[in-house]
């Protein structure tokens, strides 16, 4: 053995030892490329490099030095993907020839990288220990990509929870089930978390509101929204009960809230036992079914918009129904009509009309034939959105 191999086996061991010591420091991903870089180009005299490796399914030049184009345009030829060991270059449409091999990284099985080299006429650099450095480089960088997955992970379980408790309280704990009012509610998250809220709010001894809104999006972020919602809409009700006003209001947080991005429609109603009066507002929600004295449907559709996304709003009205003493709603999300078959028809509202009709003077019927016939609907399909039900009965005689 030579002094020249003597020098080559320890610049190898230097370079290991750098490169250790880089990952052990803890350093970006960034900087370890950089060393990777350094290192071949300026003690391991390479000449040419091009290292290529997946990101998100896309085989990008992660490094390259000593080409006469840049690399981070060129993709990566398929066949390469399939290299199992080192494959010496007699020319490279992809490079013009610029390149004398190309080699497979692998680790556990699995393609790291694959690399391009070129050392001049006479190579210094074992393809054993290029391999292993490039290994050890991109092997500590997938170590690194995947705790910073358990960390965010982590950190979403524990949003999740904080946001799982928080919506517990957006739902009233009891519903009035009495002789002149009872109030039915179902609710299905499509996630862990959801953007469905519904509410009932007593006033006084006369008078209550009842409530549904969905917020775009979906999740975490969706339902921390909704909770802010809850919340403003459950203080401006102990100061207000004009509609109008509330809604104003309430589309002015959302506004902040959701940074213009996301937006929440809504219903609400407010009941009078002594006037026999309803006033209600619709904010882009979707159809409201009103049944009245003579049982008739009457859709409540007047209102706004949607809420965040115009401040202030472009228009509003509040609408009010007289001499209702004897009448019921039904309120729902569009996670409900808009349940889709396996053949891409939608449930919609002409199916969930007819069921109505048929269940109007069972409330908790009502709903699980409902729910019923959406799961037979929808067959070996997922619900794609939250599903919220609010029935109210009032009889005031």
């Amino acid at each position: 053995m030579n002094n020249t191999t003597f020098d080559i086996k320890d610049l190898q061991l230097n370079a290991l030892l750098e490169v250790t010591q880089a990952i052990n420091n803890n350093l970006s991903e960034e900087d370890l490329l950089k060393i990777y870089k350094f290192t071949l180009l300026a003690d391991l005299k390479i000449q040419k490099l091009a290292l290529f490796t997946d990101l998100d399914g896309d085989w990008t030049c992660r490094v390259h030095f000593g080409t006469a184009e840049s690399c981070e345009d060129v993709g990566l030829d398929p066949e390469f993907l399939d290299l199992k060991e080192v494959e010496q270059l007699e020319e490279s449409e992809k490079f013009e020839g610029q390149f004398q091999q190309v080699f497979p990284v692998y680790h556990k099985g699995k393609l790291l990288a694959v690399v391009f080299i070129s050392t001049g006429e006479e190579s210094v650099v074992e393809n054993r220990f290029l391999n292993a450095l490039t290994n050890l480089i991109l092997v500590a960088i997938e170590n690194k990509k995947f705790a910073r997955k358990q960390m965010e992970q982590e950190a979403y379980h524990r949003e999740l929870e904080i946001a799982k408790k928080v919506q517990n309280f957006l739902f009233p704990k009891q519903l009035p089930m009495a002789e002149r009012l009872q109030i039915e509610a179902f609710y299905l998250p499509h996630q862990d978390v959801g953007g469905d809220y519904y509410d009932y709010i007593p006033i006084d001894k006369d008078r209550f509101l009842i409530c549904i809104a969905d917020v775009s999006g979906k999740g975490v972020p969706a339902a921390l929204l909704m909770s802010n919602f809850q919340a403003s809409l459950r203080t401006l009700v102990r100061h207000s009960i004009n509609l109008e006003q509330i809604v104003h209001e309430l589309n002015h947080t959302t506004y902040r809230s959701g940074n213009a991005e996301n937006f929440i429609t809504f219903f609400a109603a407010i009941y009078d036992f002594t006037t026999n009066e309803l006033e209600y507002i619709n904010c882009g929600h979707n159809e409201i079914v009103l049944i009245n004295n003579n049982e008739e449907i009457v859709l409540l559709n007047e209102g706004t918009t949607v809420l965040g996304m115009f401040d202030p709003l472009p228009f509003i009205k509040t609408e009010t129904i007289k001499d209702l003493s004897d009448f019921f709603i039904f309120a729902y999300t569009d996670g409900l009509t808009e349940t889709f078959s396996e053949e891409d028809e939608a449930f919609e509202f002409e199916r969930l009309e007819a069921l109505i009709r048929e269940q109007l003077h069972n409330l908790h019927g009502l709903h699980n034939r409902i729910l019923d016939e959406l799961v037979e609907f929808k067959g070996n399909r997922k619900f794609n959105d939250d599903i919220t039900m609010l029935s109210c009965r009032v009889l005031n005689k």
